[in-house]
């Protein structure tokens, strides 16, 4: 990463960036161009190529990005709760709360993975990376409530999460939203419930 004097980032790098990162998820990842970019950021194409050897290496630096943000909201939803299904709770909601938001255009890295279907590519590595590591924080949340195997609700709850980041750019995003929560709230049931009262 380049940096500037003060050790952060360049100037040029962060609005490069930004500047990608919003065209990208509005748009794509293969229709947008480099020189687009350049000219939006308002800069120069060696600035660019400084920053960013190839075109790939924004795009997965721009799903860092967006990953090092949605880790950042993940753990204030567990902040702000002071139980493991509050906690469950909380990150369902700030994931209804994003559906809801003006120019919501679904999961970046779902679009992401459309794009770049490969498994070996870079860009397709980086999408799982992120995938593996909310797997594993909802495995963890699920281990702490209820009884049995943590993953399969973990797993039941990212497909949910999938499911409504896809249906929110196609249907009303308040019915979604309510779908989802319900059925986040299922899976808490399913996970508390009396055994002998499920039959």
């Amino acid at each position: 990463m380049t940096q500037g004097g003060s050790g952060r980032p360049s100037e040029a790098r962060s609005r490069l960036l930004d500047t990608a990162s919003r065209i990208f998820y509005a748009e794509g990842l293969h229709s947008v161009g480099v020189d687009r970019i350049i000219t939006e950021a308002e800069t120069t194409r060696a600035t660019f190529y400084r920053h960013f050897p190839s075109k790939e290496d924004l795009v997965t630096s721009y799903l860092r990005e967006a990953d090092h943000a949605l880790r950042e909201r993940f753990a204030r939803s567990l902040a702000d709760s002071t139980a493991p299904e509050d906690a469950i709770r909380a990150v369902a909601s700030d994931i209804a709360a994003d559906i809801q938001r003006a120019g919501f255009r679904g999961c970046a890295f779902l679009n992401a993975a459309a794009e770049y279907p490969d498994p070996t590519h870079p860009v397709h590595r980086q999408v799982m990376e992120h995938r593996d590591w909310f797997l594993g924080a909802m495995t963890e949340l699920y281990d702490q409530v209820g009884d049995g195997p943590a993953e399969p609700p973990a797993r039941h709850f990212v497909m949910l999460r999938d499911g409504a980041m896809v249906a929110g750019c196609l249907a009303d995003p308040d019915a979604v939203r309510t779908t989802f929560l319900g059925g986040v709230e299922g899976l808490l049931w399913s996970r508390t419930v009396d055994h002998s009262s499920r039959t």
